[in-house]
């Protein structure tokens, strides 16, 4: 259910978006791709067109059918700022996090250049929203460290990296402007190994800087049997989230029926899959 999720470093994820291209090595074992390209064909299942990139504004109110507050993964099964999602379709997304302030929305990019475009143009109304936080993949220097100065330069309030998978020795981060640090190894079939040296570089690196510090997991194949302890313990650090009130539920059916209604809109015009095939195109890129 999207409503819970087993993600250690939030409550539950929201997904208007499916669907994703690769762009760097970090996407090479995608996890969200292998999970969704299991159900390509099902009918009816939310996965039967796959990986393939589409918008789901029937998705966009979901937020507010919750009682109580979450924290919330925002496009845990795609990327918010792929270029083929219409800028429309974006700013919707982030009216809905706008009109629920009791819920934290973590939205993370792999597409930097693009968020801080949009953030300090055209969308600027969500850059200050005190319940987003934005964030970058970080998974090396030749991709993951480029994305950073991005994040930094768009006028958000708060900022985090998410350094998974962390495919090797990163070095001295920018970490000016930055207020969490997710760090984990990757899973799965193929899982790319991780030392422990490169974590506790950026650990030494956070407790310098004062940045609260998460560690998500080894990783491998069995990352259940490899579990989430680093030099003798478990880091569960998070910036402080929302404490707004919850909306009653009488509010968030008006609001809902809002949200419903402008979906509407997007449902009659998705994303061709011949646009989400061109931007496969142009951002392909070795994956190694």
């Amino acid at each position: 259910m999207s409503d819970r999720s087993a993600i250690e470093w939030t409550d539950a994820t929201w997904n208007p978006v499916r669907g994703c291209t690769k762009i760097s090595p970090g996407c090479k074992h995608c996890y969200a791709e292998t999970f969704a390209e299991r159900f390509r064909g099902v009918p009816g299942h939310p996965y039967e067109h796959g990986f393939d990139l589409r918008l789901v504004p029937a998705k966009l109110g979901e937020p507010l059918r919750w009682a109580d507050r979450r924290t919330v993964f925002v496009n845990s099964m795609s990327d918010l700022f792929h270029d083929a999602v219409p800028e429309a379709y974006v700013r919707a997304v982030m009216a809905v996090m706008k009109a629920t302030p009791w819920h934290t929305y973590q939205v993370l990019t792999k597409r930097a250049e693009r968020l801080q475009r949009l953030l300090n143009g055209p969308l600027r109304f969500a850059s200050t929203l005190p319940n987003v936080w934005w964030g970058v993949s970080v998974e090396n220097k030749k991709h993951g460290l480029l994305r950073i100065p991005h994040l930094q330069a768009a006028s958000v309030r708060m900022r985090f990296l998410s350094v998974e998978p962390l495919l090797e020795e990163l070095g001295i981060l920018p970490l000016e402007g930055i207020h969490w640090v997710i760090v984990g190894g990757e899973s799965g079939h193929g899982a790319r190994k991780m030392a422990e040296s490169w974590v506790t570089l950026i650990l030494d690196q956070c407790r310098e800087a004062n940045i609260p510090f998460f560690f998500k997991q080894w990783g491998g194949v069995q990352k259940k049997r490899n579990g989430r302890i680093l030099a003798g313990q478990t880091y569960n650090e998070m910036p402080s989230r929302s404490e707004v009130a919850v909306a009653n539920a009488d509010d968030r059916r008006v609001l809902q029926a809002q949200f419903e209604a402008m979906a509407l809109a997007f449902a009659a015009d998705p994303i061709p899959m011949r646009q989400a095939r061109q931007a496969a195109i142009s951002d392909e890129v070795t994956v190694a």
